[in-house]
């Protein structure tokens, strides 16, 4: 009976390990570079992902709705709220950041963004206010007072 061959150990400070996030970093890196290399400067916004969806709450109350997106370094200008009856649609844009130094990694979104927001109930167009604070847009759609439910009295003849 043989035994099969061990492998000759490596001295303790030799021994490679896996950075499984260097990895992935090196493989983000690459795709850069190709994308780069065949697009030039300029990748197309349709590789770029562009377009993305900001996170939200929506709440109701009472006598309005309340939403509220999250929308880090935007300013109120790069905002725009359209209400089409009882649909909000929220648009913007995060603007790439200047930078004076290598960009070694981004996972914070850039780029347009768009929100469309069903709501379960009429909303007053004159009555609508949006506000945007430490990088949340915060909007109070107030309720009109809508159909409301009225007993009727039958009278015989």
């Amino acid at each position: 009976m043989t035994l099969p061959a061990s492998r000759p150990r490596q001295p303790s400070g030799m021994a490679r390990r896996s950075d499984p996030v260097q990895q992935i970093e090196n493989v983000y890196s690459q795709m850069d570079q190709l994308l780069q290399g065949f697009f030039g400067q300029q990748v197309p916004e349709s590789l770029a992902g562009t377009r993305w969806a900001a996170p939200a709450d929506i709440e109701e109350t009472d006598d309005a709705f309340i939403v509220q997106l999250d929308v880090p370094g935007v300013k109120p200008e790069d905002i725009d709220v359209e209400l089409r009856e009882n649909q909000v649609r929220i648009t913007g844009e995060i603007k790439e950041k200047e930078r004076t130094g290598v960009l070694r990694r981004q996972t914070r979104p850039v780029g347009r963004f768009e929100h469309l927001i069903a709501l379960p109930g009429e909303v007053d167009p004159d009555k609508v206010e949006a506000t945007l604070s430490d990088g949340v847009l915060t909007l109070r759609l107030t309720k009109t007072g809508g159909p409301q439910t009225r007993h009727i009295q039958v009278k015989g003849g």
